[in-house]
């Protein structure tokens, strides 16, 4: 058994170095192990000297391991050596999409280029220039998920070329000094003085951001919060989401043109669904309000409000998860094939669902378009809480003495909590309004089972379940 360590500079020429020599040696892959930095393994040797014969490889394997190379997974180095010995006849597997090792060397491959690209989006420069330079000198401190500063520090070179820069990191430090670049070792987080112009940027940041645009998920997707510590803007977010509301609002306000008159109940229902914090009273004006909701995006997509239905005296009232495609089209909670699943183990069970008060945890059909179909998705936290005022205000005007809660989704909008469902499931919890809640299943969950085995012990559970519930 052989072993390499490569160093954490000069990473890529060091592997392709290492690779030649033992493909010019003929060293099987399972042959090498590959260290990166420090480590060395006890009972293996060092790779011996070899002929340094020149190596022709195809050119897409030339560049997916130049930027693969700088993945942090450790494994990397053997899998490109791996492929490495078996291109190295001038097979067509370069190009075979099908290959397991080609694709997840590909995957690294994108991880880098994307590592590289929140390099170049997130590094934050401060002016160190010390009084009558000659010569702007700056400085910043970065936190790569992999080994990207020595590959990606030519693009500053070129961007910054008329000044003088540092690019610390726990890896490695990349040097930029009178038009020189040197990659150096890493070091700690440097004690960095306070820059002027990054309150005038955090003021531009500020007055650019549009409020009617917050998109939080993408916005996360595309800066992650790691990156924020380090980035003087973010410092500014959590104040300028939590106002984003307010300032949609005033915006609105101060539009120059007036709604239609036709316009003004939608606007006046649409207002009231908006700025309510206390619980509706009565029904009348809950399945009014419910139906112009607009309190998360999911109005913008389904096609109507979806409001519970049962008598208002009802003792029971039982929660689902959302409308699916055929509650959304009815505008009825239960009317698909979960409703049928339920409607079934109900009169199984002797539980008369024209007794109850039967709705969803979320008023709004949440789901992915593909083709003509509509795929359900699963509600966020952020829309169950959205929906949670609805949720209280059904069992203040309900007052029911039980409610069952189906389904992951129902039970975190009346316990806070949705993990390990399986194991709760038959149990009463404290709910809304300090009322018994029995956790089961939801229909939707035993229509998804794989095999017909598993579905009827789990409908099994769902009928005792819903007998208890009766019982009770």
């Amino acid at each position: 058994m052989y072993s390499v360590t490569l160093p954490y500079i000069g990473t890529a020429e060091a592997w392709r170095d290492k690779a030649r020599q033992a493909l010019a040696l003929h060293i099987p892959p399972e042959d090498i192990v590959w260290h990166h930095g420090r480590g060395e393994d006890l009972f293996a040797t060092p790779l011996p000297e070899g002929p340094n014969d020149p190596l022709s490889v195809p050119k897409s394997f030339a560049s997916l391991a130049n930027s693969a190379v700088w993945h942090s997974d450790p494994q990397r180095f053997g899998w490109l050596y791996t492929l490495l010995w078996q291109v190295k006849d001038g097979t067509t597997l370069m190009s075979d999409r099908g290959d397991p090792l080609l694709a997840k060397l590909r995957q690294l491959e994108k991880n880098v280029h994307r590592c590289q690209h929140k390099m170049k989006a997130f590094v934050r420069f401060r002016d160190i220039t010390p009084p009558g330079a000659n010569r702007r000198q700056f400085v910043a401190w970065f936190e790569p998920s992999h080994f990207t500063v020595e590959p990606t520090a030519p693009f500053f070179a070129r961007r910054f070329g008329d000044m003088d820069w540092m690019i610390a990191t726990p890896h490695a430090t990349a040097a930029f000094r009178l038009g020189e670049i040197t990659i150096g070792a890493g070091q700690e987080k440097p004690d960095l003085p306070e820059d002027a112009t990054e309150e005038l940027w955090a003021t531009y940041y500020q007055n650019i951001f549009n409020p009617a645009r917050v998109k939080i998920s993408a916005m996360t997707s595309e800066m992650p919060r790691k990156y924020w510590k380090n980035m003087p803007e973010t410092r500014h977010i959590p104040e300028m989401l939590a106002k984003a509301e307010e300032r949609v609002r005033q915006m609105q306000e101060a539009m120059p043109t007036l709604p239609p008159v036709r316009a003004a109940k939608i606007t006046e229902s649409y207002a009231a669904s908006r700025t309510k914090s206390a619980p509706v009273t009565d029904r009348e004006t809950l399945e009014r309000d419910i139906r112009a909701c607009a309190r998360c995006p999911l109005h913008c997509n389904a096609t109507q409000a979806v409001v519970g239905e049962g008598p208002i005296t009802a003792r029971l009232m039982i929660v689902g998860e959302q409308p699916g495609d055929a509650e959304d089209l009815a505008g009825r909670p239960f009317v698909g094939p979960a409703g049928k699943v339920f409607e079934a183990a109900a009169h199984k069970a002797g539980l008369d669902r024209t007794q109850a008060y039967v709705t969803n945890a979320v008023k709004h059909f949440k789901f992915k378009p593909q083709g003509k179909r509509r795929l359900h998705q699963n509600p966020n936290t952020s829309e169950i809480e959205h929906c949670k005022f609805w949720l209280r205000s059904e069992v203040n005007v309900i007052k029911p003495d039980l409610i069952v809660a189906m389904g992951g989704t129902a039970a975190e909008a009346l316990t806070g909590e949705r993990q390990r469902l399986l194991k709760r499931r038959g149990t009463f919890e404290t709910g809304i309004g300090a009322i018994p809640t029995l956790i089961t299943l939801h229909p939707s969950y035993i229509l998804r089972l794989p095999n017909a085995g598993a579905q009827a012990e789990a409908l099994a559970d769902f009928e005792a379940d819903l007998a208890l519930a009766a019982r009770t």
